[in-house]
């Protein structure tokens, strides 16, 4: 259910909620808040709530500093793992200047452009997510260990010790309107998936924000730490973050014709055209580069049905479950940034009437040179990757200039390590 802001109003005196979190995204993707009273609420939706944007890494210097978040009222949900006497509920919000004036460094607002780009084109853009991560162990003073489990794709408990948690982090999500279609094991040891259906863009991206926030909480409460970093251990499976697009026109989803069309045809090419510059994005720390090219993530600028070594596959689905897979993105990225990204670089492919280029129909983890010749490489460290996306004309149509500044320069963390796990989120 959407609720306008007197609805959401009424809820919260008829519920017994005392805090609202008001949250809001940094341009990496780090989800921030505010805790505010009822009484606060009707001037929030009215004029906002202020904050320090310099104390924000990327967002605005101390000169001139002022910032103002407004909730959305669509985005009302309760935290079903606080108390339920007293409750807390919480709103994602746009970022304003004082006067008003949209931030343009807010990556909700961004994704929104893009997405009212698509409807005044007449597509209506569909996005599933499928999300991995790691769990590791926790003692009694809160260092971290080894893995959860050493389990491996799809094993069963009591080898695979994430079941119950994965149960738990669903049946919370459930509770918030969230409902993930599939969770299993994944390749590595202790790692985790939950796939989550096609819905609005926005939507979609809010809610990878609101199962990153349950998976740490539940895995805290668990005793566990939960790690959504592309690499925590060198040789295991990296973490990925897999976008699922279907593309409709005049309610028709144009990738469900074994036959593509033009406009899909250019859709996945534009993305391949682009995704090179959208590549820090999507793979935003040092060691994101490391996941690339083994263990199914890609490394070739490809395309292709079924095969899960391209960057871009077409499942094998009928109707409204066929699709496009874009699998390089890791999970540490900032989803609204890259969504955004890819939506604009299909659109682009479609106003230029891009050629798509055949499908490359090899295991790309065992072809010879000779197979591999003249395929793009996708950049091989997140330098390249910087100085793509600096010269890049298209990310600066998307991001604004001084949003695309300040994230390449700022994203240079290195991660933090405890027992040789790269934890940094």
């Amino acid at each position: 259910m959407e609720y306008s802001a007197s609805e959401v109003m009424q809820y919260v005196q008829e519920n017994d909620v005392k805090f609202i979190k008001l949250l809001f995204v940094d341009i990496f993707g780090a989800v921030k808040s505010f805790s505010v009273q009822p009484s606060v609420l009707k001037r929030a939706f009215k004029e906002g709530v202020s904050f320090d944007a310099n104390a924000v890494k990327g967002f605005l210097n101390v000169s001139k500093s002022d910032l103002f978040i407004i909730p959305d009222p669509s985005t009302l949900s309760v935290l079903p793992w606080r108390p339920q006497r007293g409750r807390v509920a919480r709103l994602y919000c746009n970022i304003v200047y004082p006067d008003g004036t949209p931030f343009e460094g807010d990556s909700r607002r961004i994704l929104r452009n893009v997405s009212e780009r698509a409807s005044e084109m007449g597509y209506d853009v569909q996005i599933g997510t499928e999300c991995e991560f790691y769990l590791f162990k926790l003692d009694q003073d809160g260092n971290i260990g080894g893995p959860q489990d050493n389990a491996s794709y799809c094993d069963l408990a009591p080898v695979d010790k994430g079941e119950n948690v994965r149960r738990d982090i669903i049946l919370n999500l459930e509770q918030m309107g969230i409902v993930p279609e599939t969770s299993h094991h994944e390749s590595g040891p202790g790692q985790n998936e939950i796939d989550f259906r096609y819905d609005k863009a926005m939507r979609a991206a809010d809610n990878v924000s609101t199962f990153k926030t349950t998976v740490r909480t539940i895995a805290a409460q668990s005793g566990l730490y939960a790690s959504f970093t592309p690499k925590p251990m060198p040789s295991e499976a990296g973490n990925g973050f897999h976008v699922n697009l279907s593309l409709h026109k005049n309610s028709q989803n144009l990738f469900a014709e074994k036959t593509l069309n033009k406009e899909a045809q250019s859709f996945i090419a534009g993305i391949l055209s682009h995704i090179r510059e959208i590549t820090v994005f999507a793979n935003p720390l040092a060691y994101s580069y490391e996941r690339l090219g083994c263990f199914e993530a890609p490394k070739y600028v490809s395309w292709s049905r079924q095969n899960r070594s391209q960057l871009i596959r077409i499942p094998a689905a009928e109707g409204e479950q066929a699709r496009i897979e874009v699998r390089s993105p890791d999970s540490s990225c900032n989803q609204y940034l890259v969504m955004a990204l890819i939506i604009a670089a299909g659109l682009d492919g479609i106003e230029k009437n891009l050629p798509l280029s055949p499908a490359v129909d090899l295991d790309l983890y065992t072809a010879s040179e000779k197979d591999l010749e003249g395929l793009e490489k996708l950049p091989g460290s997140l330098e390249e990757a910087r100085s793509i996306a600096k010269d890049s004309t298209f990310v600066r149509s998307v991001i604004p200039e001084t949003t695309l500044l300040s994230f390449l320069e700022g994203n240079n963390s290195n991660g933090f390590y405890s027992n040789g796990f790269r934890l940094d989120e």
